[in-house]
């Protein structure tokens, strides 16, 4: 039987997860924008990326705010503790994506006043792969749905590979050409913003199981040996 308690809490826990579905979405937005700068070397999209950082700051601190309110005022127990936990860690790590994005930008602004590089296949296919797993895990999010999560998990590791193909592609030029070292130490420092991007979308994943059916998989590896 629904009480007006319950519904009131239900409530709040939905406007959890719309405010944690926007910052999702900037998140998404703001990685794009940084990619797009890195690949056409435009200063001023890459200046963007700081500006809109800003949004997903604020909603990280509303997150924070209406958290405390929930826990405090509505004891939320079972799946809508779950929801509200699980939404506070995933305000951290999109929070953090956006922080990476603003890293990329960075590189993106450094590339574009230096002598043109072009992006090594491998680095395009990992912010593609890394931009598909943070879309994918949202998706799971939105949904609760559990199979797809997984799906985020699984893909893990062929990122990692990916990132330290594009590492090892980069300091492979750099030997070849030494006149384009500070340009591949920007590709190197984007690759490895983008391996830790795809770590949050998998934070992420964890969390949507966790949500869903009480299982922690978080250090589930480490913690199984």
């Amino acid at each position: 039987m629904t009480t007006p308690a319950t519904a009131k809490t239900g409530r709040e826990v939905d406007n959890l997860r719309q405010l944690a579905l926007r910052m999702g979405g900037l998140a998404e937005n703001i990685l794009d924008k940084s990619l797009r700068a890195v690949w056409s070397r435009n200063i001023q999209v890459a200046d963007e990326v700081a500006t809109d950082d800003i949004e997903i700051d604020r909603i990280d601190v509303e997150i924070d705010t209406v958290v405390l309110s929930v826990l405090a005022l509505h004891a939320p127990v079972a799946a809508d503790l779950r929801q509200t936990l699980a939404i506070k860690t995933m305000a951290t790590d999109l929070e953090r994506v956006g922080d990476l994005a603003r890293n990329i930008a960075s590189c993106a602004h450094r590339l574009a006043e230096r002598e043109p590089t072009p992006a090594s296949t491998t680095l395009r296919q990992l912010a593609d792969d890394s931009r598909r797993a943070l879309s994918r895990s949202l998706q799971a999010f939105a949904d609760l749905d559990v199979d797809l999560a997984r799906a985020v998990l699984a893909e893990d590791d062929e990122i990692d590979e990916a990132e330290a193909r594009a590492i090892r592609e980069s300091i492979a030029r750099i030997h070849d050409d030494p006149r384009i070292c500070h340009q591949e130490i920007d590709m190197i420092l984007i690759a490895k913003s983008l391996e830790r991007v795809a770590d949050h979308a998998t934070n992420i994943a964890e969390e949507v199981v966790l949500a869903a059916e009480s299982i922690n998989l978080k250090h589930a590896g480490k913690l199984a040996t």
